[in-house]
């Protein structure tokens, strides 16, 4: 059994899936669990709680100021401060106390690249663990190996829903969901 923090994630999706495993996980996040869950959520700064030990951390910081889709937004609103707090941050959630850490991401731009100092380790698609989505998903990784797919799915059926979201006071959710085939394929492989 594993102690296992799931920082950055309010849905439990990721949570419950290594609970459902036997191990001792928690996710932490600044607003409530989607799920109800008070016990094995901690409501508060992930940044308060990566400095306890853990055995795995995997930590989806926010990527709005640091994803390649938004990169024409930080000269046109002056968004820089913004975008070096959010790489901080993430250079936070990659040196948790942990001997494995993994932080997830989207396609990074170049200015948030240049500040953590080196591109992802591996991407995947959900479609590659048998949710047939296409989402590039980033990780930078310490202690870890690459996910290894578990689906057949070849890709040539996937829908681009998160891209795809309409506009509206919840997208950001839609954008950032983790879909369950990754989650079983993190919590199965990376707590052996």
């Amino acid at each position: 059994m594993m102690r296992v923090l799931i920082a950055c994630e309010s849905s439990g999706v990721s949570r419950r899936t290594f609970r459902a495993l036997g191990h001792d996980a928690y996710s932490c996040d600044i607003l409530p669990a989607d799920d109800g869950e008070t016990i094995f959520h901690i409501q508060d700064d992930a940044a308060h709680i990566m400095g306890r030990p853990w055995d795995l951390v995997i930590a989806h910081p926010p990527c709005t100021r640091l994803c390649n889709s938004g990169v024409r937004w930080l000269h046109e609103r002056d968004l820089w401060d913004d975008m070096r707090a959010g790489a901080e941050f993430f250079l936070c959630c990659l040196s948790a106390n942990a001997p494995r850490v993994a932080v997830e991401n989207p396609v990074m731009h170049g200015h948030a690249r240049k500040i953590v100092g080196r591109g992802p380790d591996f991407t995947v698609q959900p479609w590659q663990f048998g949710d047939d989505f296409k989402k590039r998903t980033c990780f930078w990784t310490r202690g870890l190996p690459a996910l290894v797919p578990t689906s057949i799915l070849d890709g040539s059926t996937a829908v681009a829903e998160v891209h795809r979201a309409a506009p509206g006071p919840d997208r950001w959710k839609l954008r950032s969901k983790t879909y369950p085939g990754i989650a079983a394929a993190m919590a199965a492989q990376w707590t052996q």
